[in-house]
């Protein structure tokens, strides 16, 4: 039976990034501390926790080992995540003439983490794109990812940035993201009801909440929001633009010359271009603790927005091409 089509994205805002403004404005007024920001903390991982449980529970076993199969697939969509990405990192260490050292090391972890699920599927899915590949690709880069990207940031983000990362931080994500999951994936025969997609969104959306609410809370007792300005985002943003059309781009053009079927490249293009709000900031919360992550989080943030509109204008014209090759002349 055939996967249900999401419908095309709406004009109203976005839940998420609603929630997120929200919760940067309560941690402006009224940030966290002493007692309850500990507390908070503690709260936040263990949403997290829920949320890479219900990952686990939601993911079907057949649908994994059907997408399995097709690892040229797999593995061009984890080039582009943990290779082409942290070289455009890399690349743009010289911007640290126009922008803060702070600011370029959130530039530099955005393209450390790993792809989207949900979206990546949902655009996939729509665009009439091999969704089973999808799932399996945006899945298994999130699974790489629990290793990956804590060992990109060592490697990248250690060395003269003032960031101290130490091996711990693996068995910090293993306990706090990997162990869920592995156990979501046990349980799934009696949870996976439970685990529904409205279930996930709201468990989503409500950890990635708090951590922005606990990172912004501790940027705000530290003062050390002060050093954004309203030039620093147009760049962000501009930049999250020209990005995001980049790799729209590339993994178009590399899906093609490799061969690869439209159902394919629509699948490499969704899920190799996009970087995911829902495991990195958690794992910014995990790699560097929620009161060091500071400005590290905004330009992942401002590029999630980014990447959703881009990628749902893409979709709905891949959409409009069907329907106009359907339609005699």
């Amino acid at each position: 039976m055939p996967l249900p089509r999401p419908k095309l994205p709406n004009k109203r805002p976005d839940p998420l990034i609603t929630l997120i403004l929200l919760a940067v404005l309560l941690a402006t007024f009224f940030p966290a501390r002493g007692d309850f920001a500990e507390w908070f903390s503690v709260a936040t991982k263990i949403a997290i926790a829920l949320l890479f449980f219900l990952y686990g529970a939601r993911l079907s076993t057949k649908e994994a080992l059907t997408g399995l199969k097709h690892w040229r697939l797999h593995l061009t969509i984890l080039a582009f995540t943990f290779v082409v990405f942290p070289l455009i990192g890399i690349a743009l260490r010289p911007t640290t003439a126009v922008l803060s050292s702070d600011i370029y090391l959130g530039i530099l972890y955005l393209t450390l983490v790993p792809s989207t699920v949900q979206s990546s599927v949902a655009f996939t899915s729509v665009a009439r794109g091999n969704v089973a590949g999808a799932i399996v690709s945006a899945s298994a880069s999130n699974l790489v990812g629990v290793v990956a990207t804590p060992a990109l940031v060592m490697l990248l983000m250690s060395s003269g940035s003032g960031i101290k990362i130490d091996s711990s931080v693996f068995a910090d994500i293993a306990i706090q993201l990997l162990l869920p999951f592995i156990i979501g994936q046990l349980a799934r025969r009696w949870v996976k009801e439970t685990a529904s997609a409205q279930w996930t969104k709201t468990v989503d959306r409500g950890s990635i909440a708090m951590v922005v609410y606990s990172a912004f809370s501790a940027g705000i007792v530290a003062g050390i929001w002060h050093q954004v300005s309203i030039i620093d985002v147009v760049i962000l943003t501009a930049f999250s633009i020209i990005l995001v059309a980049l790799m729209l781009w590339l993994t178009r053009f590399v899906a093609l010359r490799c061969g690869f079927n439209r159902e394919d490249m629509i699948a490499i293009q969704f899920c190799g271009t996009k970087k995911s709000l829902a495991t990195g900031l958690p794992m910014a919360a995990v790699i560097f603790g929620s009161s060091n992550v500071g400005l590290l989080i905004l330009p992942l943030m401002i590029f999630h927005q980014v990447q959703l509109i881009m990628c749902a204008w893409l979709s709905a014209r891949y959409v409009r091409d069907d329907h106009q090759e359907a339609v005699p002349s």
